[in-house]
């Protein structure tokens, strides 16, 4: 019997991956920084911070920086442009600070 379809398919189910998850010490926070910082899109950047601060706590994040709960998750959606005193101040709640070195190798 040729042709015939035995109506077998398997369905694949697959976890949804969280960074944040893995953003459990300051050495793993600071690299993952440091990395979304050299891109050259900032979306990548604030995403980072988003989920450094999701992994930290959003709530006691906003509370540290001095901002509201919400106005914390709009500074850090996507395509949001948030204010260098808004990111800094996050930065400063979840640990890290911004160091600025030569890009000139030499």
């Amino acid at each position: 019997m040729t042709g015939l379809c035995t109506g077998l398919f398997v369905k694949t189910t697959y976890a949804t991956f969280d960074i944040a998850e893995y953003l459990d010490n300051d050495e793993v926070i600071a690299e993952y920084l440091s990395v979304a910082a050299a891109n050259k899109n900032p979306d990548v950047f604030i995403a980072a911070i988003g989920d450094v601060a999701k992994a930290k706590g959003m709530a006691s994040i906003a509370k540290t920086a001095g901002l509201g709960r919400e106005s914390l998750y709009k500074a850090l959606r996507k395509g949001a442009r948030p204010r260098f005193d808004t990111i800094n101040a996050v930065l400063h709640a979840i640990g890290a600070k911004f160091t600025v070195t030569s890009a000139d190798p030499s």
